[in-house]
This record gives structure tokens, sequence and C-alpha cells, in this order.
């Protein structure tokens, strides 16, 4: 019997992976995870497990909408908004500022809000920072190599966006911007002979403001000594080192943690990996680590498709936002960095944050769809040049 020429030559459909995909799939992971802990982490907080577990859910579907519509927009024509987008974030971290209009926190003034709802303005304005200099580098790709456009203006840039988040004060959100927008100006293809003294100066001037800190200096002379300021200073990281030791490799198992128990101050926000790995063991937390560098590793082989600098400079300032953010907060809770109020990406509580990384999320699957028939990335200039 002959087989009919359709049931011969049908194509056979194969399945895809990409990086967006791999990228999707650790998001989702991450996610599940960051749900299924915060229920267990806000256990004991005022309004009981389902008051953050809800307004998690509705935050975690305003984030999905929000990266659906990005991922479906023109980036290339959403561009044209870069420059009112970031005047509308600099307006913002003004108002913050402002007694009446921000809302302070302990000393800090990081929130605008209506009602009950509360939006961390800082959070949208490090992606307004991203969009706004990858828009201008691209523009001045030609220009780079100059003093005056390819160095000191967005240096400038990025130093208004710093300088406004420092004086709220948010000392973790001002250095992880002012980090992404240095690495995105070197990446372009800054000269490195502007680019080091200004970073030795800014990194100088970080640590005066720091010093003249009275709560952030003794957060940092505290992690010099966790042990003997257990009681003080770095209590709150010293009960994240016994819920990491209580854990072990298996865990406790979820809900019967006790560092919940309000021993942990913040725990279902940014100490939420502490409480993680107490319940969930070693395992869970090496899992969670390895899905961020499956992130990361992904990230960097899809941005090597981009077809021109204003693409390569955004997806990259998104992945950096990401991840640098995760190695901060997991360098907090492991006692490797000095304490600093910052989320862990997808798994801590807080609508601002997860809103930030649904729109980022959006941009990285944005472009996976734009990039199907990529062009080679041109660079400006070699590594020997931009040291001259």
């Amino acid at each position: 019997m002959v087989s009919s020429p359709s049931a011969v030559t049908a194509p056979r459909r194969t399945l895809t992976i990409t990086p967006a995909s791999v990228i999707l799939v650790c998001v989702a992971a991450l996610l599940a995870i960051g749900l299924a802990v915060l229920f267990s982490a806000s256990s004991p907080i005022k309004g009981g497990p389902y008051a953050y577990l809800y307004k998690q859910f509705i935050f975690l579907a305003l984030a999905l909408g929000a990266g659906w519509v990005v991922a479906r927009a023109d980036l290339e024509q959403v561009r044209k908004f870069a420059w009112p987008a970031a005047a509308l974030a600099l307006l913002a971290l003004v108002l913050v500022l402002i007694p009446h209009l921000g809302i302070a926190v302990k000393g800090s003034r990081r929130w605008l809000g209506l009602g009950s709802v509360r939006l961390q303005v800082s959070e949208f304005a490090k992606l307004a920072l991203v969009f706004s200099l990858a828009h201008y580098l691209a523009l001045a790709q030609s220009k780079l190599s100059e003093f005056w456009r390819g160095f000191f203006l967005p240096f400038a840039w990025i130093g208004l966006f710093a300088i406004l988040i420092l004086a709220e004060p948010d000392f973790g959100t001002a250095f992880l911007a002012g980090s992404i927008g240095m690495i995105m100006l070197f990446l372009a293809g800054a000269r490195l002979r502007f680019l080091l003294p200004s970073i030795g100066g800014a990194l100088a001037g970080f640590v005066v403001l720091v010093l003249h800190n009275p709560n952030r200096l003794r957060r940092i002379t505290s992690f010099m000594d966790i042990e003997a300021n257990r009681g003080d200073g770095a209590y709150q990281l010293w009960q994240a080192i016994l819920a990491f030791a209580s854990g072990g490799v298996d865990g406790v198992g979820l809900g019967n943690g006790r560092q919940q128990q309000a021993f942990l101050p913040e725990a279902h926000t940014d100490f939420i990996f502490a409480i993680l790995g107490e319940e969930l063991g070693l395992l869970f937390t090496l899992l969670v680590v390895g899905l961020f560098i499956t992130i990361f590793i992904a990230g960097l082989m899809h941005v090597r498709r981009a077809p021109n600098l204003f693409q390569f400079l955004l997806v990259t300032g998104c992945l950096l936002l990401i991840c640098l953010q995760a190695i901060i907060n997991l360098g907090v809770v492991t006692g490797m960095l000095p304490t600093k109020g910052m989320s862990l990406p997808f798994i801590s509580a807080g609508g601002s944050n997860l809103l930030l990384m649904g729109l980022l999320v959006g941009i990285i699957i944005n472009t996976s769809r734009t990039w199907e028939r990529p062009r080679p990335l041109q660079r400006p200039r070699d590594f020997a040049e931009i040291v001259a």
C-alpha cells in the first residue's frame, strides 16, 4: 500500500527552546516559590497570611498584564517616549521628597500613594534611567569617544537620578541604579580614561555620605562584627544566619519556621530568603540561586542577537536590574554585604518591585519576538580604541 504524498511530506513540528523561554520558565518557578514562602512568612503579621498573599496576587496580575502589553509593543515606537518617561520619573522623585506628598516610613520618603495603594517611585525610576540612557547612547553612538557628549552628559544624567534617590534616602537603590548606568556607558563604548576616574570619585563621594549617615554607619560597623552586635545593629542579620543554620539541608517545613514568628524583622520582604532557607533548606536556596544564574546566562545568550545598540543596551540594562538586585539581596541576607533594604526579585512581598519585574521580563520577551532575523551587532570600537 502506497502512502499518500501528504503523509510523506507533512512537516514535523519541533519545539524550539530559546533563551527567552528559559527565562520565562525560571521566572515562573521563582514566582511559585515566592508565593509559597510568602504565605508562610507573613502568617504572624497583622491581618493573617492571606492579607499579603491577596495583595501579592493582585500585583502579580497587574505585573502579568503590564508585561503582556510591553511584550506586544513596538519598542522603536515606544522609544519616542523615552524623554517624557524620564522627565515623569524625575518629577516623581522630586514629589516624593515633599512633605505631605511623599509617604515616610522609618525615616525614608520613597512612596507616593492614594489611599491604601502605595508605589515606590525609585523602582520605576530605575527603568526610566535604563530606557532613556539606552536611547541617548544609541543616538550619540558616533560621539561616544568625545568627553562632552560621549561621557559627561550621560554621566551627569546617571548622577541626577542617583542623587534624587539618595535624598530619600535609599543608598542601596542609588548604588544599583548608578552601577547599571555606568556598566551601560562602558558597554556603549565610553573611554576608560574618562570612566575610571569618575567611578573612583563617585565611590569616594558615596563612602563620605555613608560615613556621615549615622544609621548607615551603624549598619556597616555592625556588619563587620555580627556576633558582637547581634543584640543591636546586627540583630536582623544574626537572626537570618540562625534561620539558615536551623534549616540545614532539608528545612523544617513550610509554616514550621521559628524566625517568621516575629523574631526576624522584615521577614516577608527584604529577608524572605532567610525564611526560605529555614523552611525549605539548602537544596531550595541553591535552586533559587541557580534560577537567577540561569536567567543571567540565558539573558547574555539572548542579548548577543541584538540588531542595534539601543536594544542591546536596553535589554542588558533590564537583565542587570533583575540579576544585580538579586545578587545584592542574597549577599545582604547571607552576611556577605552590609544590610540594606532591597527586595529579592519575584519572591519578596512588594507590589512596586513586582510590577517593575513584569515590565523588565516583558521587554525581554518583546525582543525575543522581534529578533527572529538578527543582524550582527556592530561594536563602535574595539577594546584597544576604548582605552586609548
